[in-house]
C-alpha cells in the first residue's frame, strides 16, 4: 500500500471545486525515476528551484573534490549519495514545490496504486460535498422532556461542602 497526497491548484472559484481534474496526487515512498535521472526527472516535473539546487550542489561537490585531489571510486560513491537522497526525498521536494505555487493539500489517502486512490478520494470528496456543517447545530443545548426540566439545577443546601472537604465545623 503507497501514501498519496492530493493537491489542488489555486483556487478559481468560490468553492475551490471547479479545477478537480487538475488535481495532483504525489505518491510518497522512493522515487526510481528520481534516483536514476535526477536532473532529467526534474525538468519533467518542472522543479526549477529544486534542479538549480541540484546543480549547484553537484557543481560544489565536484569542485570541493576536485580540490581534495579524491579518487573516481570516492567521487561516484558521494554522487551516488545524493542519487539515493534524490530518490528518498523526490516527493518531498515536489510537494514543497506545490505548496510554494500556492498549492493546497487537501487528503491523505492509502492505497494500492493511483487508480484506487483517485478513486477513494472522490468517493470521500463527494461524501464530504454531500455533508453540511450548517444543518446540525451542534452548539444547542440538548433536548428537554418537558416544561418543568428547563429550570435552573437546585441548588446545593446551604452550609454543606462539595468535594473532599470536611464538613463545617467539624474535627480533624
Amino acid at each position: 500500500m503507497s501514501v498519496y497526497t492530493v493537491h489542488a491548484p489555486p483556487a478559481d472559484g468560490p468553492d475551490g471545486r471547479s479545477a478537480t481534474d487538475n488535481f495532483v496526487f504525489v505518491r510518497d515512498g522512493f522515487s526510481f525515476g528520481a534516483f536514476a535521472l535526477g536532473p532529467v526527472w526534474l525538468l519533467y516535473r518542472r522543479l526549477w528551484l529544486v534542479l538549480a539546487g541540484y546543480l549547484v550542489l553537484s557543481v560544489a561537490m565536484e569542485a570541493v573534490m576536485t580540490l581534495l585531489r579524491v579518487g573516481a571510486g570516492t567521487r561516484v560513491a558521494a554522487m551516488a549519495v545524493v542519487a539515493v537522497l534524490m530518490g528518498l526525498e523526490a516527493a518531498s521536494l515536489r510537494r514543497w514545490t506545490l505548496s510554494r505555487r500556492k498549492w493546497r493539500p487537501l487528503d491523505v489517502i492509502v492505497a494500492d496504486d493511483a487508480e484506487a486512490a483517485e478513486r477513494r478520494f472522490f468517493d470521500r470528496w463527494r461524501a464530504r460535498a454531500d455533508y453540511d456543517p450548517l444543518a446540525i447545530d451542534r452548539g444547542a443545548p440538548p433536548p428537554t422532556r418537558g416544561a418543568a426540566d428547563q429550570s435552573l439545577p437546585p441548588s446545593l443546601p446551604r452550609g454543606d461542602i462539595v468535594g473532599l472537604f470536611p464538613q463545617p465545623g467539624f474535627r480533624r
